[in-house]
């Protein structure tokens, strides 16, 4: 994990972390369940490229965290740079506040009393910690039964008791969204006039300070095409617009719109309506998203695929949806591809032959195999590739993996193939949470080996003698 990235200290993960240290190198079988099982770099990558979409575009960021409902994690989220979290249940704001979570929105409606005593308790918890609370509202009971709860907190009363204009002090105030119905069909007024009466409830009273407006269209999230949910924000912008205008034209500001989700936030962010993000699932991601097609404006994971060694590859594989793609079969200097299949292309053969339909298509080659030398790589980036793969120049470097041995008192590495025997026994085993039979290992069918190498050292002296002979190259 990026030390930037680290959260505060748990407790309760400290008095978990022998238990979960023991877990380190066992099979996924080991793991009790109900358990989150996260992959870092990808939170990691996820977590930054949201961040930095939301900064470009400056727009807030305002994750919601009903999808991991982690205190943890929404305190990364925040240390990244997001605002603060929403939540859908009032069980949900006091479990991440008692975390440490100290910026908080509610965005549904809460109606029950006994609940909104509640918010109304955590309200004041986190104003008095230099926090913040909201919450969502679509009707004027709720605005009376809010501002009665407010105020019951505040004078140690029970009963509706009605709070004007100047009689509260600032710290006992709660910020309140007013949702309006862009096309989800389930909570919020309708767009237009109705929203205003509302808004003048709200500064009506002086617990309760009128925030802006929630505008979540959960429905657009999934719609499949570009088109559809294109359609589906504009008319949201629409109706948000109306309602915004409504409001200011009866005096009342409108500081701020939020919503948006993972499906369709760079619509949002491009309207110049919404001034935040509610996306969650971002994090994650839910393999629903996969079946909505791309939207070039929202921030994509790249995608390396291979190897192949033809143009008719390269193109299904860009079809496939590809950023960039790795060409080499039978060249690298551990795979016996060739001697297994009987199949493989020259590197520099390959390359050549795949150039002109990478470049027509605006997709990166990436050389993978074949490089012994200054050489090879000037003559692969000659013929097409973007980009190198030195695995077997680098394979005897402090930094490459494997374990150093010493050979005829010489030091030297042990390397292997991704597709060599022990590789697959391994990644097997891993899959299936526990040993093979060895009798089973006959079935694998090994497309590389493992070796012994020279030791060459530190690999910043072996890039940097290689850009000076690149750099030779340019003379002549």
């Amino acid at each position: 994990m990026n030390p930037w990235m680290k959260p505060p200290p748990d407790p309760f993960a400290t008095r978990l972390q022998p238990a979960l240290e023991a877990l380190i190198g066992q099979p996924v079988a080991a793991i009790d369940t109900p358990a989150l099982v996260i992959d870092l770099d990808a939170m990691e990558r996820n977590l930054v490229r949201m961040t930095e979409f939301a900064r470009s575009r400056k727009v807030k960021l305002r994750p919601h965290a009903k999808m991991h409902k982690s205190a943890a994690l929404a305190r990364l989220q925040m240390q990244a740079g997001a605002v603060g979290v929403c939540v859908q249940k009032t069980s949900e704001a006091e479990a991440l506040a008692a975390g440490g979570v100290t910026d908080l929105y509610i965005s549904n409606e809460v109606i029950a009393p006994a609940k909104l005593r509640r918010v109304a308790a955590l309200a004041r918890q986190l104003n008095a910690a230099g926090g913040r609370l909201a919450v969502a509202v679509d009707s004027l009971e709720g605005i009376a039964r809010l501002a009665a709860a407010m105020a019951e907190s505040v004078q140690g009363v029970s009963g509706p008791v009605a709070t004007r204009a100047h009689d509260e002090a600032p710290a006992s105030r709660i910020d309140v969204f007013i949702e309006i119905d862009v096309g989800q069909g389930r909570c919020g007024v309708p767009p237009g006039e109705a929203a205003v009466a509302l808004a003048q409830a709200i500064t009506g009273q002086n617990a309760l300070r009128f925030a802006g407006l929630q505008a979540y269209h959960g429905r657009a999230q999934h719609l499949r095409t570009l088109s559809e949910r294109r359609d589906a924000i504009a008319n949201a912008t629409d109706a948000v617009r109306r309602t915004r205008e409504a409001i200011v034209a009866a005096g009342i500001e409108v500081a701020l719109v939020t919503g948006a989700g993972t499906g369709t936030f760079a619509l949002e962010s491009a309207s110049g309506v919404w001034g935040e993000l509610q996306a969650g699932s971002y994090l994650f991601m839910d393999a629903d998203y996969a079946q909505n097609a791309k939207d070039p404006a929202q921030p994509q994971v790249p995608i390396v695929a291979g190897n192949i060694a033809t143009p008719e590859g390269v193109r299904d594989l860009a079809e496939a949806g590809a950023s960039a793609v790795k060409i080499g079969v039978g060249s690298g200097s551990i795979c016996i591809t060739r001697l297994v299949t009987g199949f493989g292309v020259p590197q520099l053969t390959a390359l050549l032959e795949c150039a002109e339909v990478a470049h027509t298509l605006g997709i990166p080659l990436i050389a993978d195999g074949g490089i012994r030398n200054s050489g090879d790589i000037a003559k692969a980036l000659a013929a097409g590739a973007s980009t190198v793969m030195l695995g077997g120049m680098l394979a005897g470097t402090d930094e490459a993996p494997g374990a150093t041995v010493s050979r005829d008192g010489k030091k030297a590495k042990i390397v292997r193939g991704m597709a060599s025997l022990t590789a697959n026994i391994d990644r097997l085993q891993l899959e299936r949470g526990g040993d093979m039979d060895p009798g089973e290992w006959e079935r694998v069918v090994p497309e590389g080996i493992e070796a012994v190498v020279p030791y060459r050292g530190a690999v910043s002296d072996i890039v940097q003698q290689l850009m000076r002979r690149l750099a030779a190259v340019k003379t002549i």
